[in-house]
Order: structure tokens, then sequence, then C-alpha cells
């Protein structure tokens, strides 16, 4: 990837963290959003894991058919991102692929529980800020990305 590649892809992936933001976000919200994330994989086949959080509780986890407990490690490192710097564990990678830079000890953190990989993407809401992750593992990390924001895009329009 070129680097003005990596960039326009940063732009997208900043804009969608500023549109998606949620009004609210609740128990009934984490299911309905688990469930559609279950549904579009299940049809498409995908052996990916799910999870969603709000603060340190886990509201919704789905491990379908080929996913693993290796997804569940690598789900953690995800939200470890989102959580450490309020964005989408993509769009840290993908910063700091722009930059040359990796997310090791020399950014004070253990690169054997964060994981700048794409998958985790924050819930942000409305007037609070982030609240929480949606996460999946077991793709190629843009498609694990991709899978997420369809799925937030989808939840989010029928809200409105």
């Amino acid at each position: 990837m070129t680097d003005s590649e990596l960039n326009d892809l940063i732009g997208r992936v900043e804009q969608q963290e500023r549109r998606l933001v949620f009004a609210r976000f609740d128990n009934a919200d984490a299911w309905r959003l688990g469930c559609l994330l279950v549904e579009l994989a299940t049809q498409r086949d995908l052996p990916i894991a799910v999870d969603i959080r709000r603060g340190a509780q886990q509201l919704f986890h789905a491990a379908l058919p080929g996913s693993s407990a290796d997804n569940d490690a690598w789900i953690a490192r995800k939200v470890r991102v989102v959580e450490r710097f309020g964005a989408s564990s993509y769009l840290v990678g993908r910063r700091l692929a722009a930059k040359g830079q990796a997310l090791d000890a020399g950014m004070g953190v253990d690169p054997a529980l964060f994981a700048a990989h794409g998958g985790a993407f924050p819930v942000r809401v409305r007037d609070v800020g982030v609240v929480g992750a949606v996460t999946v593992s077991g793709l190629p990390q843009a498609e694990d990305h991709a899978l997420v924001v369809e799925a937030i895009e989808a939840h989010l329009a029928e809200d409105s």
C-alpha cells in the first residue's frame, strides 16, 4: 500500500468513527447488534468470534463454527487498544503504520496484551464519548473492521 493509499484509508476510517455514533447504548442495543453480526457471519459462513462490551462488562459474545479460543485472545488485545486510545484498533494500527511505528514497549504497552489490528470499533455515545467496543476476530483485519462497520451502520439505520 502506498503512503497516499494509507492516508486515504486513515481518512475513511476517521470519517467512519465520526459518523457512527450512538444516541445511547444499552444491553438491548448490544444484543441486537450482536445478533446482527452473528446473522451476517452465518449467512456468509464466516469463522468469527463476536464480542460487545460496555465498560468492563461483556454484554454479548458468540463463537461461530471455525473460530477458536485464539480469537477470544485477539478480541481482548484489540479491545484494550480501543480502551487505551479511544479509537478503533484498525485506525490505531494504520496510523502507526503510516509513521513506521509499532504498538510496543516503546509506546508503553506490552504487545502480548495489545493488538492494533482491525476488528475492534469504539461504541461512542453522543455527548458522552467512548463507552465500549464492538469486536470481531477471525478474518483478515480489514475484513474484521469492515464487518463491524457494516453491522453498526445497519443498527444505527434501524434506530433512526
